[in-house]
């Protein structure tokens, strides 16, 4: 059939009308794991999905981590990662490291890869225009953990400033202390935060599984009473655990939605913002 290649292209784009009409003019929050930006070719698709989403009419803010990056230039100058309750115990070395890896390398290669598509971007950290204030924290059996800390306040004055410009804010998962210490963030608590303080009608955790997975099925929807009832289930391990608390956390506190989905499959972002059936976990209130 002639033209059924651009047909299929035209009903794909007439599906996603409608939830263009529901989320033009709202922010959404996408954490970007560290581990995807290792893929040169993911980076370029992430990018581009995120200039889409401001043109639009969205108003995407980024936040990312970079543990595997961290690790691996720690290896170079010689230090070993130690790690307590999932988080890295921080010392003023590995502070230096990782606020050169996350705020210097990482968070410009997003700028750099978002402007190259035609999107204006620009790189911060809770430091910036006191984005977020942050309190250091202990592990949860009180041992000292270094310079790593939680976020208590969150000012969305400079990214409100920054969308009105039409910029896109991409931030790096370091804050600051009352004392004026750098403090290594937890990237998923970060974006929760974030999303929390600018009213964001939905959260995304790009990750490197499908979603959330119970008996080794994928669950696509779950609602705040189901995902309290799934945070002791023993297939939520690993990286997992934080990001369930983290959605619930968001969730009760006004975030309409909650995604985790796989950002290994190209423009993951936009099958589950704009199909009917998305693709990996979404939470919701009920």
């Amino acid at each position: 059939m002639k033209f059924k290649a651009e047909i299929e292209k035209a009903n794909i784009l007439i599906e996603a009308l409608p939830y263009i009409k529901k989320f033009s003019g709202q922010t959404i929050v996408i954490k970007i794991g560290g581990s995807l930006m290792i893929n040169t070719h993911l980076k370029e698709q992430i990018a581009k999905d995120i200039v889409l989403l401001k043109y639009i009419g969205l108003n995407p803010v980024i936040v990312h981590g970079g543990g595997q990056e961290i690790s691996n230039w720690m290896s170079k100058v010689g230090k070993k990662s130690v790690f307590i309750d999932g988080l890295r115990v921080t010392d003023h070395e590995t502070m230096e490291i990782t606020e050169m890896v996350l705020s210097g390398k990482i968070g410009n290669e997003i700028v750099s890869l978002i402007n190259k598509h035609g999107g204006k971007a620009v790189s911060l950290s809770g430091k910036d225009g006191h984005l977020f204030k942050s309190l250091k924290r202990k592990s949860k059996s009180n041992q000292d953990l270094g310079f790593v800390g939680d976020i208590t306040q969150v000012d969305n004055s400079l990214l409100n400033t920054l969308h009105l410009d039409n910029y896109i804010a991409v931030i790096a998962s370091v804050g600051i202390s009352e004392d004026g210490d750098t403090l290594n963030m937890n990237a998923d608590h970060v974006a929760e935060q974030i999303a929390i303080g600018t009213n964001a009608l939905k959260l995304f955790y790009l990750t490197d599984v499908q979603g959330i997975s119970k008996n080794s099925k994928l669950v696509q929807k779950l609602t705040l009473k189901s995902a309290k009832l799934l945070q002791k289930h023993k297939d939520i391990r690993g990286g997992m655990i934080p990001k369930l608390h983290c959605a619930i956390q968001a969730i009760q506190k006004g975030v309409s939605h909650v995604h985790i989905i796989n950002g290994n499959l190209d423009h993951a972002l936009l099958l589950e913002l704009f199909t009917d059936t998305g693709t990996g976990t979404m939470i919701t209130k009920e």
